[in-house]
């Protein structure tokens, strides 16, 4: 499903969408140089291409990860780096997830953000079951509310993977905006209910998902808990590598992450 969008700025009111009721947030309205809340977030660390064949080490420094102006801002260098894995890689970024922290089955989640820009650049808000670690992926179910990659500047995508629609094979939509998706500060949302999955960009549905869009015998795995995610990568077989156009640092941007539940 396609439609083309323009931009809407501006961050929806707390606590105030018709239908729901705020459930968990974070606002980031901490001191610069604050750290993530470790109450909310903790990090993903290391490198080996976390299977996509990606080039970064995520870390838990300041330099990759911290509030500046009440936004949480993830920022990716090019920087030779040893990660505790002890092999040296070119770039950092962070990766955020608030696994052990908040789970929750259905609901609106939803975060303010301004994406970067670049070949080879690949920012993701995105969920994963809450059963991950013991159930492995891709049988625990992801939800990606927002990917960008860089070689598409008017493109945001989102996905489903389960056990047998995963990776390449996961149902996918896009929604090309009416500009470069980095030039502003956006709403990426996914409305998700029981046997539906809706997503948004500044509140304009553009693909919805049910049980009738997986591969006859799939399983659908969307009715437990999931935790959230949020991550800039560096390459990897989708976004494809950086190369002479592409800047650094390259920085995601996000101003707040909300998540609310169906009103009764």
């Amino acid at each position: 499903m396609l439609c083309v969008l323009s931009p809407v700025i501006g961050a929806q009111p707390a606590g105030t969408r018709e239908g729901w009721t705020l459930v968990w947030r974070d606002e980031f309205d901490v001191p610069d140089g604050s750290r993530p809340d470790p109450s909310k977030w903790v990090y993903d660390l290391g490198g080996g291409g976390w299977g996509n064949e990606e080039l970064q080490t995520y870390t838990d420094r300041a330099e990759n990860a911290a509030i500046h102006e009440g936004h949480l801002v993830i920022t990716a260098r090019k920087e030779r780096f040893t990660g505790g894995d002890g092999i040296t890689r070119d770039y950092t970024s962070a990766r955020l997830k608030t696994l052990g922290r908040f789970a929750q089955t259905y609901g609106r989640f939803e975060a303010r953000m301004q994406v970067p820009r670049g070949q080879g650049i690949w920012p993701a808000f995105w969920m994963l079951g809450a059963d991950f670690p013991t159930a492995g992926w891709p049988v625990c179910g992801e939800i990606d509310i927002m990917e960008h990659i860089g070689r598409e500047p008017t493109h945001v995508y989102g996905t489903i993977h389960g056990p047998g629609y995963a990776g390449a094979d996961g149902p996918s939509s896009h929604v090309p905006l009416s500009g470069p998706v980095a030039d502003d500060f956006r709403v990426f949302a996914v409305e998700w209910e029981p046997e539906v999955i809706r997503w948004y960009v500044d509140d304009r549905l553009y693909a919805t998902r049910t049980p009738a869009d997986l591969p006859a015998g799939s399983r659908w795995v969307f009715d437990h808990d999931f935790f959230m995610l949020l991550n800039l990568a560096v390459g990897g077989r989708w976004p494809g590598y950086p190369d002479e156009t592409t800047t650094f640092p390259q920085t995601l941007t996000v101003d707040y992450v909300r998540v609310y539940k169906r009103s009764k």
